[in-house]
């Protein structure tokens, strides 16, 4: 049977605009969170993770004229960029490009845009980033809210699995906007201070923006010493809420057993969990049963949301690419804003940057919609 490795990767964020910087960054407990007091984005002070639009247009001027395209394209396609370039495989037809984003281009909708609307459907996302590199096959766009960017690693790996492609580019990103930070404060879901996953303090979330990109491939050849294989996968909903998660995790639970089998583990062979962990009541509660469930209260755990805060469709990609370093590195990094635990059931989360010998680890997603999705991965060089 073929096999999927992820390989080549790149972060663009507060922290950094690329893995390596990024990863030296949270190593070194530095978090990309900040207060902001910016009434044109939301009434009240906030704390998000946000990055310069002068800084990425200066960037993007290096390699396009960015006055046409919006924040969130120049950052896709600066991160995707990368990959590509490193990657050194011709665009071809045995080549895909998969787009995860929960809200895309929605600034465009606002009053003081310089974009017609019709920017903000997905299609014409997915349309510019494949033009931007003159990919043969049309983009696919993957938006299941906030699992959407660990969905894409899913979606890649059955392309290649079916013999669709050889190679598949995934390029994930949200931006932090005056529509998403008003649509998450209707739900009294934000923190004014900086986010505390699993904390018995915490307050709710923080929203970030980044870029994530990566490359999904059958070759074994030429990996980064950062590359992973795909083991299993699996996507489940719970069917609870439109926005609330099952109080019985039951979604989750059931999307890490089906991604268990197919990799034939069991639940004490995985070496970390990289988990959601927004710092709500809810979702961080329904993660700890469905972990107990599981039989994984023991396993060492963090949320990275205290270093870029949630972003949304990019989150599962992002956080995945910084374990595929950790467990290169051996080190467990410390889950920023955790002292206390704060949910029903035990939980191993990880308090300090922690070396140990890794070689898989899990990385799950939540989101609206009772959305779920788990993704097992093995280290290549061990």
């Amino acid at each position: 049977m073929a096999r999927t490795f992820i390989s080549y990767n790149n972060i663009l964020s507060s922290l950094g605009f690329d893995s390596e910087t990024v990863v030296e960054n949270i190593s070194k407990g530095i978090s990309g969170l900040e207060k902001y007091d910016d009434a044109s984005l939301l009434p009240e002070p906030f704390c998000a993770s946000m990055i310069s639009s002068e800084k990425i247009k200066n960037e993007f001027n290096k390699i396009g004229d960015a006055s046409k395209f919006t924040k969130l394209e120049q950052m896709l396609i600066l991160s995707l960029k990368k990959v590509i370039d490193t990657s050194n495989i011709p665009l071809n037809e045995s080549v895909g490009l998969l787009i995860s984003t929960t809200k895309g281009n929605i600034d465009v909708l606002e009053k003081n845009s310089n974009f017609p609307e019709s920017r903000a459907y997905l299609s014409e996302l997915g349309k510019t980033i494949q033009n931007f590199f003159n990919f043969k096959n049309e983009a696919i766009v993957i938006s299941n809210a906030c699992v959407s960017g660990v969905l894409a690693i899913s979606v890649a790996k059955r392309f290649i699995l079916e013999g669709k492609y050889d190679h598949v580019f995934i390029t994930s990103g949200d931006l932090v906007t005056k529509f998403i930070l008003s649509g998450f404060n209707s739900f009294q879901a934000l923190s004014a201070e900086p986010c505390k996953p699993y904390d018995k303090d915490r307050l709710g979330i923080n929203l970030g923006e980044v870029a994530a990109s990566v490359l999904v491939t059958s070759s074994a050849e030429n990996l980064p010493k950062e590359a992973v294989e795909i083991l299993g996968d699996a996507t489940c909903n719970d069917a609870n809420h439109i926005s609330g998660p099952s109080r019985t995790g039951e979604g989750l639970f059931r999307s890490v057993k089906a991604a268990l089998k197919e990799a034939n583990m069991t639940a004490n062979e995985i070496d970390y969990i990289s988990a959601h962990g927004t710092a709500t009541p809810f979702n961080d509660e329904m993660e700890a049963v469905a972990f107990s469930r599981l039989g994984m209260e023991k396993v060492p755990m963090n949320s990275l949301k205290g270093y870029f805060g949630h972003t949304l469709g990019a989150s599962g990609l992002l956080e995945t690419i910084v374990g595929m370093h950790s467990i290169e590195r051996n080190i467990l990094f410390s889950s920023k804003g955790f002292s206390e635990l704060g949910v029903s059931k035990k939980m191993n989360i990880i308090l300090t940057n922690t070396p140990k010998i890794l070689n898989t680890f899990l990385k799950t997603a939540s989101g609206f919609g009772g959305c779920n999705t788990a993704v097992i991965f093995k280290n290549t060089n061990n």
